[in-house]
C-alpha cells in the first residue's frame, strides 16, 4: 500500500497530477479540487498522503495534503455505493472540519448540494459517518472518539451567533478559534467571548 509520496510536480490536469519521485518514478494521482488549488507550479516540491485502490484492471492513487482528508476519504469510500469519484466530490466541496459540522448537525440538505449526491444518499452518508468522525477540532485521525458535550456546546454557540444575525461563514471561524483555544468552554461563554472580540475589532 502506497500511503505517502514526496516528489516534484511533473504534470497537472483538471482532475489530478503526476508526481515524479527522486527515484525517477512518476505517479499519477487523482485529487480533490481543494488539493489541486494548493499545488505549486510545475517543478515545485509536493508532499501528499495517498490512498491506493487496487482493481482488476487498474491501480488508482488518490492524493491529499492532509492525513485528515485522506482518512475521511477512506471512511467515505467505505460507504456502500459511494465510490472514490463521489468521495472526492464531497471533499472538494467541504473541508474535513466543515463535513464534521454537517454530520454533527445532521445537515443532509447541505451535503446533497454536492453533484451526484441526492437527498437519500446524503442521509445515508450522515448515518454512516455519525459515529465515526472525530470531534469538531479535527486531527490526524478519525477514530470514534467524539466528545458529545464539547460538540454540543460548539454547535450551540454557532447557532447563537447565527441567531444574532451573523452568517455561518462569519461565525464559524471565530467560534472554532475560541473552542480550539478553550476546548472546555461552554456555549454561552464562547458566545460572549466572540461578541467581545467583534466589539474590540470594530474599535
Amino acid at each position: 500500500m502506497i500511503a505517502y509520496l514526496e516528489g516534484r510536480l511533473l504534470d497537472l490536469s483538471g482532475k489530478g497530477c503526476v508526481l515524479l519521485t527522486p527515484g525517477g518514478v512518476g505517479y499519477e494521482l487523482a485529487l480533490p479540487s481543494t488539493t489541486l488549488a494548493r499545488l505549486p507550479e510545475k517543478g515545485g516540491e509536493v508532499r501528499l498522503f495517498t490512498h491506493m485502490i487496487v482493481r482488476e484492471d487498474a491501480l488508482d492513487l488518490y492524493g491529499f495534503f492532509e492525513r485528515d482528508e485522506r482518512d475521511l476519504f477512506r471512511l467515505l469510500i467505505g460507504i456502500e455505493k459511494l465510490g472514490p469519484k463521489k468521495a472526492l466530490g464531497i471533499l472538494s466541496h467541504f473541508s474535513p472540519e466543515r463535513l464534521r459540522e454537517l454530520v454533527l448537525r445532521e445537515d443532509a440538505d447541505t451535503l446533497a448540494t454536492v453533484p451526484g449526491i441526492g437527498p437519500k444518499s446524503a442521509r445515508e452518508i450522515m448515518w454512516k459517518l455519525k459515529d465515526k468522525v472525530a470531534g469538531v477540532k479535527g486531527g490526524p485521525t478519525l477514530a470514534a472518539t467524539a466528545q458529545p458535550a464539547p460538540q454540543s456546546e460548539y454547535l450551540d454557540a454557532l447557532s447563537g451567533m447565527k441567531a444574532l444575525g451573523y452568517t455561518e461563514d462569519e461565525a464559524r471561524p471565530m467560534i472554532h478559534e475560541i473552542f480550539e483555544a478553550e476546548p472546555d468552554i461552554d456555549a454561552s461563554s464562547a458566545l460572549r467571548l466572540a461578541l467581545k472580540k467583534i466589539a474590540v475589532a470594530r474599535g
